[in-house]
C-alpha cells in the first residue's frame, strides 16, 4: 500500500479530490494516512474526519518556524509521499531532504509565472489578470529548498478572459487542480515518475 499525508490550510476541495479519486479506484492501492492542517478548524479537516483520516492540527501561530520539524516527527517513516493541497506554510529543513523528490505541492499558476514568495490563494490571480495574460492554468511540482522551484510533473491550462474577476479565474483553474493533483498521486503512486534535474519523465 502507498501511503501518504495530504497537509492542508483551508477549505481541502484539492483533498476532498484526492479522496474522490482513490474511492473510485483511478488511484489504485493508495492510501491517505494523515491529514495535517497549519491553521485550526478548517473545511478539510471535516473532509478528513468524515473519512475517517487521521487528522492533526500544527497551528502556525504556535509552532511557527519549527512546523516542517514537527510534521517530520509524525509522518517519518510512516508515508511514502507528502501532498501539499493549499498548505500555506513553507516546509523547510530536514525534511526537504528526507522526503528528496517525495513532496509535490499543487500552485495555481503556469510556474514560473506568478509565484514564489507571497504568491498564494487569490493573489495569484489577481496578479494574473493585473498582467494580462491570455493563458493561466495549474502546475504540480516537487517542492525543494526554494519556494515555487521543483521540477514541474503537470501542468493544465485554462484561458483568461479579460472580462474574468479573479474569483471566476480561480474557480476555473480549481477544476483543473481537482484532475492534476491525483492524476500526479497516482503517477507517482505506481512508480511512473522519474526526476532528472529539472525535468521529469513519465513512463
Amino acid at each position: 500500500m502507498f501511503k501518504i499525508a495530504v497537509l492542508v490550510s483551508g477549505g481541502g476541495s484539492n483533498l476532498g479530490s484526492i479522496i474522490e479519486h482513490i474511492k473510485s479506484g483511478y488511484i489504485k492501492n493508495t492510501s491517505i494516512e494523515y491529514v495535517i492542517s497549519d491553521t485550526p478548524d478548517v473545511y478539510a479537516l471535516t473532509r478528513a474526519k468524515e473519512n475517517n483520516i487521521k487528522n492533526i492540527v500544527l497551528d502556525k501561530k504556535i509552532y511557527k518556524n519549527n512546523i516542517s520539524d514537527e510534521i517530520l516527527k509524525i509522518i517519518q517513516g510512516k508515508v511514502d509521499l507528502i501532498v501539499l493541497a493549499g498548505f500555506f506554510s513553507i516546509l523547510q529543513g530536514e525534511i526537504i531532504k528526507e522526503f528528496k523528490n517525495r513532496i509535490i505541492n499543487i500552485h495555481p499558476s503556469l510556474i514560473p509565472s506568478f509565484c514564489g514568495k507571497g504568491a498564494y490563494g487569490i493573489h495569484v490571480h489577481e496578479k494574473t489578470l493585473e498582467y494580462g495574460v491570455k493563458v493561466s492554468g495549474c502546475t504540480v511540482h516537487f517542492v525543494d529548498e526554494g519556494t515555487d522551484t521543483g521540477a514541474i510533473i503537470i501542468q493544465k491550462t485554462v484561458n483568461v478572459n479579460a472580462e474574468d474577476t479573479p474569483r471566476e479565474l480561480q474557480l476555473r483553474i480549481m477544476e483543473k487542480e481537482h484532475e492534476a493533483l491525483p492524476e500526479a498521486v497516482k503517477l507517482i503512486s505506481e512508480g511512473r515518475v522519474k526526476v532528472e534535474g529539472r525535468k521529469v519523465f513519465i513512463k
